[in-house]
């Protein structure tokens, strides 16, 4: 199983989002900023170095949200911490996996994402206390979803 860090930053009712050009899982989707830990990081290390890394941003003022853990019968189990951020320095850079764009929050759905991100992405926006959902996937097809241990209906 693998650790990634997953980074929704805010300004003006807007999520930076990346229109992901990796030919993986995420290609052609749209998602925040992240990635895979280092060896030694802490969940804050990784998503402030992915964050730098992607969109030469330096967080200043972020939130550690969540935990999502995703279940797959084709990919291998993945815990991904989930940060909201919304002070920064620094410019936005190119980013080498995909197009960073500022999206307007009521505009996300509307885009290609995975069907478990719109259940994160609305705790996010419900102002949420820290979570833990898992999502379980067959295929590219969201399958279940649990949240602090409660099944979610689906459909």
């Amino acid at each position: 199983m693998k650790n990634t860090t997953l980074c929704y930053i805010e300004k003006d009712n807007k999520y930076l989002m990346l229109h992901c050009k990796k030919q993986n899982a995420n290609n052609d989707k749209w998602l925040g900023v992240g990635g895979k830990f280092e060896d030694k990081e802490s969940p804050e290390d990784c998503v402030l170095r992915e964050t730098l890394e992607e969109t030469g941003l330096t967080l200043t003022s972020y939130a550690y949200r969540g935990i999502v853990t995703f279940v797959s019968d084709i990919y291998e189990t993945e815990y991904m911490h989930l940060f909201t951020a919304n002070e920064w320095t620094g410019e936005i850079k190119e980013c080498d996996e995909g197009e960073l764009v500022w999206v307007d929050k009521d505009k996300i759905f509307s885009l290609p994402i995975w069907e478990g991100d719109k259940l994160f992405l609305k705790l996010l926006d419900d102002k949420a206390d820290f979570f833990s959902l898992k999502l379980c996937y067959t295929g590219n097809t969201l399958t279940c979803a649990v949240l602090n241990g409660n099944d979610l209906l689906l459909g």
